[in-house]
């Protein structure tokens, strides 16, 4: 089993994956509201003061949204697509089925003229979508969320949205950028040490979330969440810091032994530049259309679209 492969080795990790139960899901939405989490405030001012002139300018009649969530942002795509087409196709895609589910019911409640086919799936597996679905699409990676991956896990991630590309479509990525000059490492780090500890019960839900799904045993209050940024590598990277020496069981196998102060890595936030992101859009089969980036320079949303090699 992966999971306990992650956790046998001398560096253990649990993908990021199992935050997203219905209470992880809520637990992030409540995280991208917080003061200190500039990224979801600085994303949707962005959204709002450039989509409309791009829908107007693209034309899209199907959103494909990957890692949807509650849809907050998506609303803002979607309006500018029906105002520009009065009628649009929605397609969110999640690993938490009974958080999505709410959320198509309530655009479908919100929008008369918007038909919505939500895809409970991992973002990680190939993108499936139906072969009716109108011409051009976008498909949106938004809130940094392929800097939850690491090589060549997000390198994968885009070749799928590549494969499920038309010419006429396009690709919408939003990535933090990384600290320097202008964007302090306290900046970065204050995003994931919240004063409210939201997020350190989001790190904690993710033990919930085994236990519940594979039968194991951990003690949430043995464990205290840690987020530090690795300059090296230009990233947030989170863990669950053992209190004590531990050990943790899961059904029919060999327990697993953790020591005091030791810590299971639960999630990595990559930060970009352009640079990068070029790089990854090149071995996925896309390029850059357009670069879009806040006065602060906290934030970019990309435009891609395939390239023509």
């Amino acid at each position: 089993m992966k999971v306990i492969r992650g956790l046998r080795g001398p560096d253990k990790y649990v993908s990021s994956k199992y935050h997203y139960d219905e209470r992880g899901s809520q637990l992030f939405e409540e995280i991208t509201e917080l003061e200190e989490y500039y990224l979801t405030r600085t994303e949707h001012a962005m959204l709002e003061e450039l989509i409309p002139a791009l829908i107007s300018e693209l034309r899209p009649a199907t959103l494909v949204e990957l890692g949807a969530g509650s849809a907050e942002k998506s609303r803002i795509i979607l309006s500018a697509m029906i105002a520009a087409r009065e009628h649009a196709v929605f397609v969110p895609v999640d690993v938490s089925g009974d958080f999505l589910r709410g959320t198509a019911e309530a655009l479908r409640a919100e929008y008369d003229s918007l038909d919505v086919y939500p895809v409970v799936a991992d973002i990680l597996d190939p993108i499936a979508l139906d072969e009716a679905l109108p011409h051009p699409m976008c498909l949106a990676l938004l809130g940094s969320t392929l800097g939850n991956f690491e090589t060549p896990h997000d390198v994968g991630l885009l070749r799928h949205v590549s494969a499920a590309m038309a010419v006429d479509d396009r690709f919408l990525l939003g990535v933090d950028l990384c600290a320097g000059p202008e964007k302090s490492v306290d900046r970065v780090e204050a995003a994931y040490n919240d004063s409210r500890g939201t997020t350190a019960q989001f790190s904690l839900n993710l033990l919930s979330v085994l236990n519940e799904s594979f039968g194991s045993d951990f003690d949430l209050d043995g464990f205290h969440h840690r987020s530090k940024y690795n300059r090296e590598l230009s990233r947030i990277e989170t863990s669950l810091v053992s209190l004590r020496e531990q050990v943790v069981r899961f059904p029919d196998e060999d327990p697993i032994f953790i020591a005091e102060g030791e810590a299971i890595r639960s999630e990595i936030s990559a930060k970009y530049d352009r640079r990068t992101v070029e790089h990854l859009f090149s071995g996925a089969g896309l390029v850059v259309d357009q670069w879009m980036t806040d006065p602060d320079e906290l934030y970019a949303l990309v435009l891609g679209r395939l390239s023509d090699g």
